[in-house]
């Protein structure tokens, strides 16, 4: 009984491991393709201020945004904190996206 109930923990944590790297991943999805846009179509912010933008609002903190202006590519790693209630304390989770533009400029 103790062994299942061990068990039963361990799968919990390892599912909420699971469940924050498709987050993370998400996040860094958005943040990519938040900072491709704004390399396309500039706006009041530079692209690695939208791309932090858009990982904080899907729960991530971005750590590096290689994203310069007049660039056609914007790659993102965000992090995301997991509590796990078995193991204890508190892991964090990285994930990287990349975005590319292909903006035809046709006269």
């Amino acid at each position: 009984m103790a062994i299942a109930l061990v068990l039963a923990l361990g799968s919990a944590d390892v599912a909420r491991m699971v469940l924050a790297k498709g987050s993370a991943q998400a996040a860094a999805d958005a943040a990519a393709l938040a900072a491709a846009q704004d390399l396309v179509l500039p706006s009041d912010a530079t692209p690695a201020d939208r791309a932090a933008e858009f990982a904080r609002a899907n729960g991530a903190t971005l750590v590096a945004c290689d994203c310069p202006p007049g660039s056609t590519e914007a790659i993102v790693t965000v992090q995301l904190g997991v509590s796990l209630a078995f193991l204890g304390g508190t892991r964090e989770v990285v994930a990287q996206a990349r975005a590319v533009t292909d903006f035809p400029f046709s006269p």
